[in-house]
């Protein structure tokens, strides 16, 4: 019983360990409420890293449009101004926290993630513009 216990304390501790978040980033993840209340800033980034047709139909507000899935992305996104925080999101969430490593490789320190993409941002009825 003693050896039946000490297994299953095991594959307790491999399977907790297996299913934590192994990245290792600086980003933030910032609800559509403290997105928003953030981003009323100038002296921020807001990069929207959806594709430019998805942008075109309904983006926030002053976002530029830097494409993740771009063969040029990181070298768009190392001509910003890396002192600035960057603020990023696309569609539900798995581009903009794929891209933070990109983010971090070209030398940003304060990044904020979107949690659930521009979804959850018109699920709670917060604007978007169409360009």
């Amino acid at each position: 019983m003693k050896r039946f216990l000490i297994h299953i304390c095991l594959l307790l501790s491999v399977l907790t360990f297996n299913c934590q978040n192994t990245t290792n980033t600086k980003a933030t993840r910032l609800t559509s409420e403290e997105f928003q209340l953030s981003i009323n800033n100038d002296s921020i980034l807001l990069i929207d890293v959806r594709k430019p047709s998805e942008y075109i139909a309904g983006h926030i507000a002053n976002a530029v449009n830097i494409d993740f899935l771009s063969e040029d992305f990181s070298s768009n996104i190392s001509k910003l101004n890396k002192k600035k925080p960057v603020y990023i999101y696309c569609r539900s969430g798995k581009r903009s926290n794929e891209s933070i490593i990109e983010f971090e490789k070209a030398g940003f320190s304060k990044i904020y993630d979107l949690e659930g993409g521009i979804l959850k941002w018109e699920s709670k009825g917060l604007e978007t513009v169409t360009k």
